[in-house]
């Protein structure tokens, strides 16, 4: 599947808010979009909110237009609001929930673990960054990537990882197990998935 592999420092200064830890750093001294006129005050049409923020949920979350859409389309099949409806998909990811447990950094390298083979659910071996968790799921390092160098880095560090409120870590076990499925609330960003519902009716 296809992904975005650009810089993501561009990307956080052009929705003005960081994408990765390493961006934060780069917007207290550059807090402008890029470009010759970054600084410069502009207005934007309502389409262009709309598009640019469902242009920040895709960059947010590693996805291409094709497969956002696929994920918009199922939403709206859904009962209840679109707009939670997705967001509940898309933080139901493997490599989404690999990241919120501590796993990784970031999504992009929570994914890369997926690829790699360091995840497992309910006892099978998943590799597939997209798979959809399910309530009651256990995700856990499989045995053969526990002595790899980079699980031994992160384990200490797992000891103080805060989850959120929808997963449980088990930072002895290298598991996790998804508790419930996150409402809005308990989804930590700033996306308004209304303006991508929109978007998406016109």
């Amino acid at each position: 599947m296809a992904r975005y592999t650009g810089p993501k420092i561009k990307l956080s200064r052009k929705f003005g808010e960081a994408l990765s830890p390493k961006a934060d750093k780069y917007l207290a001294k550059r807090n402008y979009r890029p470009g010759m006129h970054g600084s410069s005050p502009h207005r934007v049409s309502e389409f262009g909110l709309q598009l640019r923020e469902k242009q920040k949920a895709k960059a947010i979350y590693g996805l291409m237009e094709r497969q956002f859409r696929r994920y918009y389309e199922m939403a709206s099949k859904k009962v209840g609001a679109t707009g939670d409806a997705l967001l509940q998909m898309l933080e139901m990811r493997l490599d989404n929930v690999a990241y919120r447990l501590g796993f990784a950094a970031t999504r992009s390298q929570a994914r890369q673990l997926v690829g790699h083979g360091f995840f497992e659910v309910n006892g099978k071996k998943v590799n597939i960054p997209s798979f959809a968790v399910r309530v009651g799921d256990e995700v856990k390092v499989t045995e053969n990537k526990r002595n790899s160098q980079y699980i031994k880095n992160i384990t200490p560090l797992l000891n103080n990882t805060k989850t959120v409120e929808w997963l449980v870590l088990e930072p002895k076990a290298l598991s996790g197990k998804v508790m419930s499925v996150p409402n809005r609330d308990q989804v930590e960003n700033t996306i308004n998935t209304q303006l991508i519902v929109e978007y998406y009716s016109r």
